[in-house]
């Protein structure tokens, strides 16, 4: 008997015509997953294919791709992560949006590694796929319902056990460019507004429930591996106190933190917190944005009278249960009940969340934010760009360029919660001022003009996240140069140093510790060297399906060795950082082909780059020689230091020859 190879991935696709409802399964061949692994980076390599280079991003020339992880299903710790891409209506190239729950396994249990949409559908539709089979059914009912009630209503419907449900909010509806896709009543892929592309398609959700089964090559490695993750998990210290945080946030403005690099720090905050445990030591440390990027954290959302209201055990005193992603051992989430606000059941905010709603608009109401958090939620917003918006029309607001008058009676003073939720229901129904405002705040600075462009704090188009790029310059180089601008996700000299990729790959220098010391504005080949190396690894990883945070653990998850165990393969992790090249290479070339110059389409603000320095603070006098780090990122990747363009050279190392021949003819 002829032993079975496992493969860990499905080996094939449903393609879905939403024009004229047309359903088809693609084969996909072994020999694409061995070059380009699945998840986002099976997405690349067939969007680049398969979206026209003027295609408009919300007509039906775009693909909107759904996709599981190579690991989702095996057993892997961590593995539970599915993707979402297509081209981004916020930033004009390429789009993608990472989201844990419990969709990923779903999709491969329906039989596929992934479901592509293209066209338009003449009605508002699901997908839906039940054991095998595959509907389009009327969804007109649904429409205008938001999120959360709308996978309830999908999932009483269908009354199948198991059944997993992707589907958007009334903002995504009336296209938004600014909103993202929820599973599990509230975990979001949020980012590159593929919310939008999902409502202009009239697709309301895609509801899966299967019964298909994932074969791994060697499951005894797999459980190996994890119960020597689960012995480290459980050794030494995990509980970390938040008055514990906010010190540590104080000690870091002057000396490393050599726990980043072992993985314990991210451990005890995490696993007692979750994201949530930075709250307050951002705001010390600088690495939260304040007053939307021009404020200090100590002078304008001190520690006693307002950061602290956003302490993590103060927010943790909520929880009625916790809540784990598919396959994660640590469970950073939670479902709290917050009296106060009104809410018997909702998901915690994550730490973008709390900053983009508490120190970035000057609002230290915790009760408000829980409010503002369920409204995206059911709304369908990203939190960090609608926090970042009426951010930037709150500036607009104290500067006389809008006026009560133009926000329909709303006093928009920093600060102003209830306020701040008038305005999200306003940009909800694209209301008044919540029209102008619906599509972040690049379109919103060009509607209003009158100056207001310096307050419109993006990277082509995006909103940056709550990690400040003058605290780590790592992200500045991110926020500009990657295919998806203002993403925190890519890497940082932070990741860099929490992901302790030396320890995977021998031949790398050792980070020098987490630290706002003034040596770090200073690049260094080494950092340099590191950070073009977390810029490939993460694509790796996110064709894997791993979660960030199981990473950011001290190089403790060896996901090359679960990838092995899990197809069968023998690869080294230098050649596994290839393949994270390859995919990395794919997706900067699908700008190139639709015309994007990263430098000149993604560049940042001056505020993010200390332009003027701040005058106080931990980032007081930083002023970014964002040029430098720019030519030497671009150069370290290969890519042309004036156009971001992967050389010919290294696309033939990379076997990515018809691409070279596409965007050099």
């Amino acid at each position: 008997m002829v032993k079975r190879m496992g493969k860990s991935y499905m080996g094939k696709i449903l393609v879905v015509d939403l024009t004229n409802a047309s359903i088809e399964e693609e084969i996909i061949p072994d020999e694409i997953y061995r070059s380009v692994t699945s998840g986002i980076g099976l997405a690349a390599l067939l969007l680049y294919q398969r979206i026209p280079k003027d295609a408009d991003p919300l007509g039906p020339d775009n693909v909107l791709a759904f996709m599981s992880g190579l690991l989702t299903g095996t057993g892997t710790w961590f593995s539970g992560r599915w993707m979402v891409a297509g081209k981004s209506p916020l930033t004009g190239g390429w789009g993608d949006a990472n989201c844990g729950g419990t969709f990923s396994p779903a999709i491969k249990r329906c039989g596929y590694d992934g479901i592509f949409f293209r066209g338009i559908s003449p009605k508002p539709v699901y997908l839906c796929i039940i054991d095998g089979k595959v509907e389009i059914k009327d969804a007109a009912h649904l429409w205008g319902t938001d999120a959360i009630e709308a996978e309830k209503i999908i999932t009483a419907e269908l009354a199948v056990p198991q059944v997993r449900v992707a589907v958007i909010g009334p903002a995504a509806e009336k296209k938004s460019l600014i909103t993202g896709i929820s599973n599990d009543h509230g975990r979001y892929a949020a980012r590159s507004g593929l919310g939008a592309v999902m409502g202009s398609k009239n697709l309301k959700a895609v509801a899966l429930a299967g019964k298909a089964k994932v074969v791994v090559d060697n499951p005894d490695k797999i459980k190996a591996l994890n119960k020597n993750f689960s012995k480290w998990l459980k050794k030494g210290p995990n509980i970390i106190s938040s008055g514990g945080l906010s010190f540590i946030g104080r000690f870091m403005r002057v000396s490393p933190i050599a726990m980043a690099q072992s993985g314990d720090l991210v451990k005890m905050a995490m696993g007692r917190f979750g994201t949530i445990a930075s709250n307050v030591l951002a705001s010390e440390n600088g690495d939260s944005p304040v007053k939307n990027w021009r404020g200090a954290g100590f002078r304008d959302f001190p520690i006693s009278s307002h950061a602290n209201n956003l302490n993590p055990q103060r927010i943790i005193d909520h929880e009625i249960k916790k809540y784990h992603c598919y396959n994660c051992p640590l469970g950073c989430g939670s479902i709290l009940r917050v009296d106060e606000a009104n809410l018997q059941e909702t998901h915690k905010p994550e730490y973008e969340t709390c900053c983009a709603f508490g120190a970035l608009q000057l609002n230290n109401d915790m009760n408000a934010i829980y409010r503002l958090n369920e409204f995206c939620n059911r709304a369908g917003f990203d939190t960090i760009s609608a926090g970042a918006t009426i951010a930037f029309a709150m500036e607009c607001y104290e500067h006389g360029i809008i006026t009560r008058k133009d926000t329909g009676g709303l006093d928009l003073a920093w600060g102003n919660s209830e306020a701040a939720l008038a305005l999200l229901e306003k940009m909800s129904r694209r209301e008044g001022i919540g029209d102008i405002l619906a599509d972040g705040t690049r379109k919103a600075a060009e509607r209003i003009g009158k100056g207001c462009e310096r307050f419109a704090i993006h990277a082509g188009g995006q909103e940056l996240p709550m990690h400040d790029s003058r605290y780590d310059p790592g992200f500045a180089v991110s926020y500009s140069l990657e295919p998806t601008p203002g993403r925190h996700t890519n890497h940082g000299y932070q990741w860099t140093e929490m992901f302790a990729l030396h320890r995977i790959f021998k031949k790398l220098p050792k980070p020098a510790g987490l630290s706002t010391v003034k040596s770090k504005y200073r690049n260094t080949k080494d950092k340099n060297i590191l950070l073009s190396t977390a810029s490939k690894y993460m694509q790796f990883i996110n064709g894997a399906g791993i979660c960030l945070f199981g990473v950011q653990m001290g190089g403790n998850l060896d996901v090359p060795a679960y990838t092995n165990a899990a197809t069968g393969w023998s690869f080294s992790p230098e050649e596994y950082l290839k393949i994270g090249e390859r995919i990395q290479n794919i997706r900067q070339s699908f700008n190139v082909k639709h015309g994007i110059v990263p430098r000149r389409d993604f560049s940042l603000p001056d505020r993010a780059c200390g332009n003027p320095p701040l005058e106080a603070g931990p980032m007081r006098g930083i002023k970014l020689d964002i040029k430098s780090l720019q030519d030497d990122f671009l150069g370290s990747m290969d890519w042309d230091v004036n156009t971001g363009a992967p050389t010919k050279v290294k696309l033939s190392e990379l076997g990515l020859d018809y691409i070279a021949n596409e965007i050099y003819k």
